[in-house]
């Protein structure tokens, strides 16, 4: 199983050119096997309200086709994931929605499918780009 960040997301979605090769690989290779976190969900309502994603749907219609489409595995926020993500030190920033996904990764076992340099760096994590 693989995690995606939500700019892996978007772009498997709407910009597959952004996304690495070797990224493209694994995602293809774990097609019946990729999770989302919840707050990626919210994370894509947020840019669609701010008019940073444009999509001819609203945003629980995007969303809904989006999930249907790839077939996603949707992670909940767990009582264990909300725990970890708010004691991570400095390695993982500020970002809420960063540190739930990072959070994930962790405790799931699952490697990220990220362009985020800040998770990439992070030595606790194994991250895919």
């Amino acid at each position: 199983m693989i995690l995606l960040d939500t700019c892996a997301i978007i772009w498997t979605a709407l910009a597959p050119s952004k996304l690495t090769p070797k990224a493209k690989k694994e995602i293809k290779r774990c097609e019946n096997e990729l999770v989302i976190c919840n707050i990626s969900i919210w994370e894509i309502s947020m840019l669609i309200n701010r008019k940073r994603l444009i999509v001819d749907d609203t945003a629980s219609g995007f969303i809904n086709l989006l999930i249907q489409s790839q077939n996603y595995q949707i992670q909940q926020i767990t009582p264990e994931i909300a725990e970890l993500s708010v004691n991570f030190g400095s390695e993982i920033n500020n970002d809420p929605a960063d540190r739930l996904i990072a959070a994930t990764s962790i405790l799931k076992n699952m490697p990220i499918i990220t362009a985020d340099k800040n998770l990439r760096n992070a030595t606790m994590l194994e991250t895919i780009w």
